[in-house]
């Protein structure tokens, strides 16, 4: 006889913990046929995602976990990095191809070319060390840690304690170093502790920042998505604020995603032509500029919002006021997990 948990049904702690695991280690699995095939690009970052929401729910619901040391968040993430190196690769390649060569004229699309041909054979490398590692001891051993401890879950204590009394102290951890990074501060001077932003910036001044500054806003980025996942987890407890504010998060990702796949797609380009992008390709190294330009307002006006004192209270003061102890039916009906048989994330 099983047991079935579901968000209708779970009260503690660990129910929620079991959930979230079954349910994004289900969809890393779903995937896996597809990406050894190797057909649709999109397979791929399906499974990259299910491994990235299974990272962060073994974060997030740590203190309540015993899982097996095969099935630590660590070994998830050095699979994950494997994949990621690939999907990166498909990234440039698609950016390219949709975004940029269908504008160039014919003398620079013909110099791209030698961009695309280091591209496949990148890719074609990645993709043969993407299929050894699933076929590989490591993740099979992955596999087999999550099978066994769904099958029979062990925890720590703490899972035993209802889910609604701990659902602050989950969040409001991820929720400061979000809110702590120093790459909010990009581009803008503290004044008697005050955020005071500049009135104009000049394409050359934004271009300057954006590849002096690289690293922390694409940290940033990362430290946006945990967040994301973790606030996902636990939406169901939350109201319209708590979603609106998830929403924003989700820009934070999108704009600085942007604005990072300029840079990365320069630096490729610098790297594989092997030759000044200002004198061979005019034309693209100015869509470059444009799009890292476009992105610069947006990304501002995300600084300005979450650099203000009041939208920072009102983030933690949501978090600690959980509405209700039983979610909303109707806002998952298909995440019923049985506790042998766990179910597709929806």
């Amino acid at each position: 006889m099983t047991t079935t948990l579901s968000p209708q049904t779970a009260q503690t702690f660990g129910d929620w913990a079991y959930i979230a695991i079954a349910q994004h280690y289900q969809k890393m699995l779903s995937h896996e046929a597809g990406v050894l095939q190797d057909e649709d690009p999109e397979e791929l970052h399906q499974m990259r995602v299910g491994m990235r929401r299974l990272r962060t729910a073994i974060a997030g619901f740590a203190p309540a976990l015993g899982l097996p040391q095969t099935a630590q968040e660590k070994k998830v993430a050095k699979i994950a990095r494997i994949l990621g190196k690939l999907r990166d690769l498909d990234v440039l390649k698609a950016t390219l191809e949709n975004d940029y060569y269908p504008v160039l004229p014919p003398s620079e699309q013909k110099l791209l070319q030698n961009a695309f041909k280091t591209l496949t054979k990148e890719r074609k490398k990645n993709a043969a060390k993407v299929k050894a590692t699933l076929n590989g001891k490591m993740y099979q051993k992955l596999q087999e840690g999550f099978e066994d401890w769904l099958k029979s879950p062990q925890y720590q204590d703490l899972a035993a304690i209802q889910i609604e009394e701990v659902l602050p102290d989950l969040l409001l951890p991820q929720t400061s170093q979000l809110l702590l990074h120093p790459g909010w501060l990009i581009g803008v001077q503290l004044r008697e502790g005050k955020a005071v932003f500049p009135e104009t910036l000049k394409p050359h001044e934004v271009e300057y920042l954006l590849t002096e500054c690289d690293e922390p806003l694409h940290d940033l980025r990362k430290e946006a998505k945990r967040s994301r996942y973790q606030m996902e987890l636990l939406e169901q407890f939350y109201g319209n604020n708590y979603h609106r504010y998830l929403k924003q998060i989700k820009k934070i990702q999108s704009v600085l995603g942007k604005i990072q796949d300029g840079v990365v797609l320069t630096e490729f380009l610098h790297r594989t032509l092997d030759q000044n992008l200002e004198a061979k390709t005019p034309i693209l190294a100015e869509q470059l500029r444009r799009s890292r330009w476009e992105n610069w307002p947006n990304w501002q006006a995300l600084q300005k919002q979450f650099l203000d004192p009041t939208l920072r209270r009102n983030i933690r003061h949501v978090m600690q006021c959980p509405q209700t102890a039983n979610p909303n039916p109707a806002s998952h009906p298909d995440d019923s997990v049985a506790k042998n048989e766990p179910q597709p994330d929806q």
